[in-house]
């Protein structure tokens, strides 16, 4: 709920939590409750005839934590404790010490075995004890995943690693100082820290110091990496830095394993781009390269965008290589991006699905959400660099001539506004043929005949809040013209036969797909196959791209027509890590390639309103109450 409201930032009603939750609104009031106990006698979340919304103290609530009674507390403790205890732990005694019934912590011990998959770990229960049996590497795959659990969006948090690793833990406070030397010391080396990787290192090395500390240091045996070049340099500083900063001397296979952390994931070479692209270039494995290249180039032809370019496929090359001495050791990377980038750049999220999967298939290596937002980061950042000057908004000044004023007042515009607009003409009349001004603003310095949203009233020598007002009235032509190509898409898309109202939870995603699908499958639209090239797709990332709105569909386009097969949820049901209300079912055909972008990430941006996800949930009866109530959303 802490998470919710302060991502959130404004007022939330209780309805509107509960069902983000699933959950009841008592339920909700207990929770804030408790939030605010947690940080008394500051506030947590305020209250308000609005509902709910984070407090000045929503983040120290957030991760002060440490509420041994909640299950996921107590799950974790619980964890700690068979990973502290090679003999196994004793149920009665463990369920005493957290004051549960041994029926509890049995149903806890079920949990511990959902948290192992993919760990190489086994939960074994002989009488009254149990024991978990793996590797040390395997073991530390378990911490981390502990201590990511901890840590809201994957971001780094110190208290969340000690609460993770027990207050006992080694040098906990000593790691600021730990991250900032290492950081230096590579700067030193002629490498770039890649700031969202090395928070995921020190977390390991804190890992390694702790272990190592309790006389469980890293079996040589179980590393299977080759020795990388500069890898004895970065192992010999965090050696040292282990040493002097955390007092734990580490073995050589955890150093050997750190070091290879350190190469995969944080580091790229420092200078100028062109210096960078060639220290790329000359670093890369060519079959990876050329795997990346088609990859690359089949994305660009699927989805009609410009990221087929040398150094696009040079750099993401060298992220992939490095990928796959990740995934040699199951040491995957979070991203704390991952849920913004998916929100707010749905499009370019779904670009990097496509570009996962068929590395999946090609290099045979699975990919996690927040590894797939990294490739998301590096097809966003080429799309930025090559997007088209046609897409700034045109604009007239009309400023009367007065010596050189109306250069001046254009120069200000360029200057302040240039990455917005375009000035494409000067009107210096003081009466102006208002009618044939036909660009996307006016911004004029005296009073029109009349006013419209894409005219804009200046000073001649341009103010602060002139340049607020003209992003403000660009902001709003931009969002009214994508979402009336919005209308018209889906007034063609949407299958008024394809209406499903009251999802059932039971079902699970696939089920709601399969039920979605069914509906359009009657139709011609699609067939079987499409359904479960959907599931396929599903499996790879979650297509919940806000906490309302989950748009399940194929990767590839082979529909016999576009449509939108929609299914209500009422009250939400869990898709992925979170829970949705409404599930759209897009089958887009061929011929439609171009509308894939508007109907995607338009769709999207919709739905990422709170309030108009509970005016469309409630009120959309049927499809003619729920189409009704998106044309009157989308119109505002």
């Amino acid at each position: 709920m802490l998470g919710l409201l302060l991502r959130d930032g404004d007022w939330v009603t209780a309805s509107a939590l509960a069902d983000a939750l699933g959950v009841t609104p008592r339920s909700i009031r207990s929770y804030v409750t408790a939030a605010n106990a947690r940080v008394a006698p500051g506030v947590a979340v305020e209250s308000g005839p609005q509902g709910y919304r984070a407090g000045s103290d929503g983040a120290a609530a957030l991760r002060a934590g440490g509420d041994t009674g909640t299950p996921r507390d107590r799950l974790h403790t619980l964890v700690r404790a068979l990973l502290d205890a090679p003999d196994g732990i004793d149920v009665f005694e463990t369920a005493d010490a957290l004051h549960v019934s041994p029926a509890t912590l049995d149903a806890d011990l079920a949990r511990v075995r959902g948290l192992l998959g993919g760990t190489e770990l086994t939960l074994e229960r002989s009488a009254s004890r149990a024991r978990l049996r793996g590797t040390e590497a395997a073991q530390r795959r378990l911490l981390s995943k502990l201590a990511h659990d901890e840590m809201d969006a994957g971001s780094f948090d110190l208290a969340a690693l000690r609460r993770t690793l027990g207050e006992g833990s080694v040098g906990a406070q000593a790691f600021g100082p730990f991250k900032a030397e290492l950081v230096a010391r590579l700067g030193e080396l002629g490498w770039f820290v890649n700031e969202f990787g090395i928070a995921d290192v020190v977390m390991h090395i804190a890992i390694a110091a702790d272990r190592t500390s309790r006389d469980r240091p890293l079996d040589a045996a179980g590393s299977t990496q080759r020795e990388r070049p500069t890898q004895s340099q970065v192992a010999e500083i965090i050696a040292e830095l282990s040493e002097r900063h955390l007092g734990v001397r580490l073995g050589g296979a955890d150093l050997q394993h750190l070091a290879t952390l350190v190469l995969t994931r944080v580091v790229a070479p420092d200078g100028h781009e062109d210096a960078a692209s060639g220290a790329v270039t000359s670093s890369l494995d060519p079959e990876i390269e050329a795997v990346v290249r088609e990859v690359v180039t089949a994305a660009a032809d699927e989805f009609l965008v410009d990221i087929a370019h040398e150094d696009f496929v040079a750099r993401l090359a060298l992220h992939v290589q490095n990928l796959l001495h990740r995934a040699r050791e199951q040491a995957w990377s979070r991203n704390p991006l991952t849920r913004s980038l998916k929100s707010t750049y749905p499009m370019i999220f779904e670009v990097a699905v496509f570009i996962a999967s068929r590395l999946q298939q090609r290099l045979g290596i699975p990919l996690p959400d927040d590894e797939i937002a990294y490739i998301a980061m590096h097809v966003g950042g080429r799309l930025e660099r090559s997007r088209r000057a046609d897409q700034l908004l045109t604009a007239t000044i009309v400023c009367p001539g007065y010596y050189d004023l109306h250069e001046l007042l254009r120069s200000s515009v360029d200057r302040s506004l240039g990455q917005a607009i375009e000035v494409v003409g000067v009107e210096t009349r003081a009466d102006p043929d208002w009618a044939s001004i036909d660009t996307d603003l006016v911004l004029t310095t005296i009073d029109p005949p009349t006013t419209n949203d894409r005219i804009v009233r200046i000073q001649p020598f341009l103010t602060d809040s002139d340049v607020e007002r003209v992003q403000a009235a660009a902001g709003r032509i931009r969002r009214s013209r994508r979402l009336a190509r919005l209308r018209a898409e889906l007034e063609r898309y949407f299958e008024p036969s394809a209406f499903l109202r009251g999802l059932d939870e039971a079902a699970g995603e696939e089920g709601v797909i399969r039920g979605l699908g069914a509906l359009l499958q009657a139709r011609e639209v699609i067939d079987a196959e499409y359904v479960e090239r959907t599931i396929e797709r599903e499996r790879l990332s979650s297509t919940a791209f806000t906490d309302a709105l989950a748009v399940p569909h194929a990767l590839e386009m082979t529909a016999s027509r576009t449509a939108i097969a929609i299914g209500i949820a009422d009250p939400s049901i869990p898709w992925g890590d979170g829970r949705v209300q409404v599930v759209a079912l897009v089958a887009f055909s061929e011929t439609d390639r171009e509308a894939f972008q508007t109907v995607f990430e338009q769709f999207v941006e919709v739905f990422s309103e709170r309030d108009s996800v509970q005016r469309l949930v409630r009120r959309g009866t049927d499809f003619n109450a729920f189409l009704d109530e998106l044309v009157a959303v989308i119109d505002g």
